[in-house]
């Protein structure tokens, strides 16, 4: 007897995704806790990063490096519980695939058992191909990231555009199709020339999902918190910010700290009162006084 059952709303899925390639634009953004999951599953969008930002943008770190495997997969469990519709992939930490495939499946496989994720992606191109294809034979889904690599920062020497020459964009490419042939269900390519983002994305069967690539990619990805406003220091060229709510939040708490400092915070209609004809008579009753503490023997 089969006890599979269907949602009211038919969720995303990797297959979905890959046959989306050169269709209509896939929509994704990257969001790291419940509250901003649940907005971006709610307004529609397509798939959800957990992404290995959070290190920066929630955490603190100077850069994704020291996000732990645990940390990954927290934050992802609560992404799921606020997500009924988008595909959730993990993204996997540096350090959770570099020793080993076996690594690499044990990482992946705790993403989908633990944090609820339907697919995990990686950085790497032709390098990290052994890791792609262990984990797509273990059955789950994998999402490849070339380009400007975060994990690999320390080797590139900061955050620099990748692919500006000719030997460079042709590693691009072989790497995309290695990728592929690996068995990998899309492609970010992230901070290279949009140029070399088009020929990528005409030459893998793999919808290519752009991040500072372009607008020639099957789909586009943005941090929430960078497009919503919401972060401190550098932002990227590539980021375009639809709202400033950072500044709408640092309002909202000079006015809540105005209104507790001049007593107007809170009104009697923010206030509990006793029911109606319930007087209260308080006299003092010594007997029920605490005695003073004192050192215990």
């Amino acid at each position: 007897m089969s006890h599979i059952t269907e949602g009211s709303t038919p969720r995303v899925t990797a297959p979905h995704i890959r046959s989306r390639k050169g269709g209509q634009p896939i929509v994704a953004v990257t969001a790291h806790d419940y509250p901003t999951a649940r907005l971006v599953d709610e307004a529609g969008l397509d798939l959800i990063l957990v992404g290995d930002s959070l290190a920066q943008t929630v955490l603190g770190y100077e850069s994704t490096l020291p996000v732990t495997l645990d940390e990954m997969i927290a934050h992802t469990r609560a992404v799921r519980r606020a997500v009924r519709r988008a595909l959730v992939v993990g993204d996997m930490p540096f350090g959770s695939y570099h020793e080993s495939s076996l690594q690499a499946v044990e990482s992946a496989i705790r993403f989908i058992k633990e944090g609820g994720a339907d697919a995990v992606k990686l950085e790497g191109g032709s390098l990290r191909v052994p890791a792609v294809r262990a984990i797509v034979e273990a059955e789950v889904p994998v999402m490849g990231h070339i380009g400007l690599t975060p994990q690999s920062v320390l080797r590139m020497g900061g955050y620099r555009v990748q692919g500006k020459t000719i030997d460079a964009a042709r590693e691009l490419i072989e790497d995309s199709v290695a990728l592929e042939r690996a068995g990998v269900f899309s492609i970010v390519l992230e901070g290279i020339p949009a140029e070399i983002s088009r020929i990528i994305t005409e030459r893998v069967s793999v919808p290519t999902i752009g991040i500072g690539a372009g607008l020639d990619c099957d789909g586009q990805i943005l941090v929430f918190n960078d497009l919503v406003g919401l972060t401190f220091g550098h932002t990227a060229k590539f980021v375009r910010q639809y709202l400033d709510l950072k500044q709408e939040i640092a309002g909202a708490l000079k006015k809540f700290s105005d209104d507790v400092s001049t007593r107007r915070f809170p009104a009697d209609a923010e206030s509990y009162h006793l029911p109606q004809g319930i007087e209260l008579d308080l006299v003092e009753e010594h007997s029920l006084e605490m005695p003073p503490l004192g050192p215990v023997n």
